[in-house]
């Protein structure tokens, strides 16, 4: 099972009093119903392929309205797809329709009737994210949080609600609709926090720590590797410098600062210059800072590159 169905089953369990079921059930219905109007009357449907979420919009109409509801369940044609369990409500449709706010074409929901408790908006969103939510496994290359509708003002309102929690999201179009999104992990985690979803976000926050301490090892390691690199190609073209000079002039007239710098390449060939001058006491009973071997090293990269010059002339 997925991550995102592993939420959405924990989120099926969460208790709730009737005003946050109320909330719950308008979120399902605008965001993932249909109205229907014939010359038998108005009708709601919800579809879905959760059997579950199915059946806990049967419970909550029932328990809120007293009312009765047809399920049916349909087989897609392709391969590997699953059935869509349609949920239609007859009686008192207009009522829901009303009560429910789900023909709202205002984009402010944030103070509707329905959402002014706080505990009201966390259930909105967690009715939303029931509906047509997806989330990305902590284990995946990416975080994303994302929650679809059929069309802009859907998408605006999930996107107000998210915010009043501070969440960051935005909306983008999509080809078949909007959604209202968030990329940041911390923001998803917080999602998980506002739903309800506790196991899920303990899950969500232990993978999460985890990957990003392995990306923190990973990047201070590749910052060794390079330094390292570094390292090795200025120390190998200090010991190239340090060849011609023994082959193209008597290093003992060398002064004797380039000599003991010499000295210390040759022997310690793969150090850094701190390394090289932490042990230079040792060798010379004095200690030799590291900027005053650099600019000796650069000294005889210079020597050695004006004697390479006079012969190519």
């Amino acid at each position: 099972m997925s991550f995102a169905l592993n939420v959405k089953s924990e989120l099926l369990t969460v208790k709730a009093d009737n005003c946050c079921k109320l909330a719950e059930l308008s979120a399902l219905l605008k965001i993932h119903g249909n109205i229907n109007i014939s010359s038998l009357g108005v009708s709601i449907e919800f579809q879905t392929t959760n059997l579950q979420i199915a059946r806990k919009v049967i419970t909550s109409v029932r328990e809120l309205y007293r009312v009765e509801v047809d399920i049916i369940s349909k087989k897609q044609m392709k391969l590997q797809k699953k059935d869509i369990y349609i949920v239609r409500i007859k009686e008192q449709a207009e009522r829901l329709i009303n009560e429910l706010g789900i023909m709202s074409n205002d984009e402010h929901i944030i103070d509707e009737p329905l959402l002014i408790k706080e505990c009201c908006k966390r259930s909105y969103l967690r009715g939303a994210f029931l509906a047509s939510g997806s989330i990305n496994s902590p284990l995946s290359s990416s975080y994303h949080f994302e929650i679809a509708t059929h069309n802009e003002i859907g998408s605006l309102q999930v996107m107000e609600l998210l915010n009043f929690f501070n969440l960051r999201a935005k909306v983008i179009k999509r080809k078949k609709g909007y959604i209202a999104y968030i990329k940041e992990s911390e923001k998803i985690a917080d999602f998980l926090r506002v739903a309800g979803a506790i196991n899920a976000l303990f899950e969500y926050e232990d993978e999460r720590i985890k990957r990003d301490f392995v990306n923190s090892i990973t990047r201070v390691m590749n910052m060794e590797i390079a330094n390292q690199n570094k390292t090795l190609g200025a120390a190998n073209k200090q010991l190239r410098s340090i060849s011609v000079l023994e082959n193209m002039v008597d290093i003992n007239k060398l002064p004797k600062s380039m000599k003991e710098a010499i000295t210390l390449r040759k022997d310690n060939p793969e150090y850094s210059l701190n390394e090289l001058s932490d042990i230079s006491y040792d060798y010379f009973n004095k200690k030799i800072s590291k900027s005053a071997l650099n600019h000796r090293y650069r000294n005889i990269n210079e020597l050695a590159n004006d004697i390479m010059e006079r012969l190519d002339d």
